[in-house]
């Protein structure tokens, strides 16, 4: 296996951390009989020799090695093996880069015959990753489709028929001209007397590539199947678990779905059906109401998927999902919390299921993970941004506690008025915080940044009936807290806070100058604007963030400017020149704040228009505004109707998976709905 080891040069070739000299070890590590060591030495290979697909001078040289291991029948795990050389093939020959990339994908293209003598392997995991090995890099199409013909008829073990299946849609996608027979194999395995895991893999890749081939029931049939997979499942004893080695490769196999194969097979079908949304509702509907939890765990995860994607009526599928919080296994109601927290007042109809875990379980109100700063636990929080009000005396409870957890500012947000009972609790925990302490901080953020929560939900009180606090945040101000204590984030609380109050906190404005020579300079001409209304002493701060500052002040000083209105003239030259040069998301916001100051739309509307199409994250901004200006966003009405007519949510990207865009997605849909007509 290891001839000629020993003359490569391997100290002169490179892998991702530099010399190959141990590569040598980490090839030899692959046929130890250990299995810990074959795990490390594989883990080594991904990791260094071929991490996130590149590929090296060395990676090149470990193809032949890799091959003799690969055909050896008494080195075990050869399946990984034949995986790892499918990866560096494949990467190799898609990404078509040149140098060491292409010529491994023309290496491992080379001995492309060893994988079709392996696909009649007798160990399955090697059959498995052989079939699709073969489609890959066999570059005659008809005796591709004569192996793989071949293999069906004498295969027994489902996994390699679930691979085999996996292969036949592989092979139409890459050879529509030699499809007919392959698609009427992919139809033979979508039918009895195929297993159902089987018939579930060949319904995924008639998904994908044959749309017109599916059942007509295909939701209720893909359902059965399901259950009847996962029937024979349990009824079998489980598989023992390989060793717990710390390497990625272990860790990754910790963190699969504990049936992997399922979950791989319903999501193949989810993927291929993409966007007839109805049908994968009804399927994960189908998905939540089968007796294994493991089936329901996997269907919650999936249902995150399509509601983050997917603009469509979720209601009973919510429900489906809220029913899983009373689930004795602990994996699928923490699946189902996750999910419910996401989805804010989309989870209303999990209600009744979120109230109750919340009331039966105290000890999920809050969530501590070692040293961080404690954050309120999932039921109660997904309670809250559901806008439901019985999670406000839960708050005052927690708010009462030693320790405030650092989200609730954010999280209490959600629950508008109802959210008046908190201010006594509020104040009493300000009270209480002492001037002198090491904790001040770690006290005073969490309790300052509900209270300015407390007033952002009363649009027509400013304090929100948080009024009666300002005594005690002015305490605040007045003693040690806002010295110059650098990296203190209690001071910029503080002054938001202050803020908050308007013209009532006026004696805190000497403090807040006394402020705008530090490093809180910003948020404290913030501050003092709302205070006393006066332009010139927080122009040059704000003008000096906008044009030299890092990007997060830059953002915050265009809010600013834009709530002064036709008080920040002096920083017109500054926004235009942002509106030109800027990141799109800086641009559509120095173009809102112009509207506001100069109240001229022409000028800006083309940057508003263009900033929309470029940057998806720059809508609920541009929206905003333009409800604000009122008619005089009509011309940019035809966007905001074209994303009500949208089905895709606007931050529905590529690799993205933001937690908060369901939330950011509905907000943009009330926008444009708010938003004035032509004419």
């Amino acid at each position: 296996m290891f001839t000629g080891i020993d003359e490569v040069d391997w100290a002169s070739l490179q892998h991702a951390y530099g010399s190959a000299e141990d590569v040598p070890g980490w090839l030899l590590g692959l046929a130890s009989a250990d299995p810990a060591e074959r795990e490390a030495a594989l883990d080594r290979m991904y990791g260094t020799v071929h991490p996130q697909g590149d590929v090296y001078d060395s990676t090149l040289a470990c193809v032949p090695f890799l091959f003799a291991l690969a055909g050896n029948a008494e080195v075990p795990d050869r399946g990984g093996i034949v995986e790892l050389l499918v990866s560096i093939g494949q990467e190799s020959g898609e990404r078509g880069t040149g140098g060491p990339a292409e010529s491994a994908g023309r290496a491992v293209r080379a001995r492309a015959e060893v994988f079709a003598g392996l696909s009649g392997d007798a160990d399955a995991a090697v059959r498995g990753a052989a079939v699709g090995a073969v489609v890959r890099f066999v570059g005659e199409p008809d005796r591709v489709l004569d192996l793989l013909r071949e293999r069906i008829t004498v295969e027994r073990d489902d996994r390699v028929l679930i691979a085999l299946a996996e292969s036949l849609g592989r092979f139409v996608r890459r050879h529509p001209g030699h499809s007919a027979e392959a698609l009427e194999l992919l139809v033979a395995q979508s039918a009895a007397p195929c297993g159902p895991a089987v018939r579930l893999a060949a319904l995924g890749r008639l998904a994908e590539c044959a749309p017109d081939r599916l059942p007509s029931d295909l939701v209720p049939l893909a359902v059965r199947l399901l259950g009847e997979r996962s029937a024979a499942r349990i009824s079998r004893p489980e598989e023992s678990e390989a060793p717990g080695t710390d390497t990625l490769v272990g860790r990754l196999r910790r963190l699969r779905p504990s049936d992997e194969e399922g979950s791989q097979l319903v999501r193949t079908l989810h993927r291929a059906l993409n966007d007839r949304v109805d049908d994968r509702i009804a399927l994960l509907e189908g998905q939540l109401t089968c007796p294994d939890a493991t089936d329901r765990c996997n269907a919650v995860w999936m249902s995150a998927a399509l509601m983050r994607e997917w603009r469509a009526d979720c209601a009973r599928l919510v429900t489906l999902i809220g029913a899983q919080l009373g689930a004795a296994q602990d994996r699928l109601r923490d699946a189902a919390v996750f999910v419910l927290t996401d989805l804010c007042e989309l989870a209303v109809p999990a209600a009744e299921d979120l109230a109750a875990l919340v009331s039966d379980r105290p000890d999920l109100w809050v969530r501590r993970w070692g040293q961080e700063v404690p954050m309120l636990g999932g039921p109660l929080k997904a309670l809250a941004l559901s806008g439901d009000p019985r999670a406000v005396p839960v708050l005052a409870e927690v708010l009462a506690g030693p320790v405030v957890p650092g989200d609730l500012g954010q999280t209490v947000r959600h629950l508008g008025r109802a959210v008046a009972p908190l201010v006594p609790v509020v104040r009493r925990g300000l009270a209480e915080i002492p001037l002198d302490s090491p904790e001040t901080s770690a006290r005073a953020v969490p309790l300052l940044s509900v209270l300015g929560a407390l007033g952002d939900t009363h649009s027509g009180d400013p304090s929100g009936g948080a009024q009666e606090a300002l005594p005690d945040v002015l305490r605040l101000v007045r003693g040690s807290l806002l010295g110059p204590r650098s990296g203190d984030a209690c001071v910029e609380a503080a002054a938001r806070a202050v803020g908050m109050f308007g013209s009532a906190a006026r004696e805190a404005g000497p403090l807040l100058r006394g402020l705008l020579n530090t490093e809180y300079a910003s948020g404290a001409a913030r501050a003092l604007w709302e205070v006393e209304g006066d332009a010139t002493a927080v122009l040059p701060v704000l003008l000096g963030d906008l044009t030299g500052a890092e990007p997060r002040r830059r953002r915050s000083a265009v809010g600013a400017l834009s709530r002064m209105g036709a008080q920040a003239r002096p920083a017109v030259p500054a926004l235009r020149s942002l509106m030109k040069s800027g990141h799109p998301w800086e641009r559509a916001t120095a173009a809102c704040a112009l509207w506001r100051i100069d109240g001229d739309p022409e000028t800006v509307l083309p940057t508003l228009r263009t900033a929309w199409a470029e940057s998806p994250d720059t809508r609920g901004t541009i929206a905003e505004c333009l409800v604000g200006t009122g008619r005089a966003g009509a011309p940019l009405r035809d966007l905001m109707e074209a994303e009500l007519a949208g089905r895709r949510r606007h931050l529905a990207l590529p690799g993205r998976c933001g937690s908060d865009d369901i939330r950011k997605d509905e907000r943009l849909l009330r926008l444009c709905r708010a938003a004035p007509a032509h004419g």
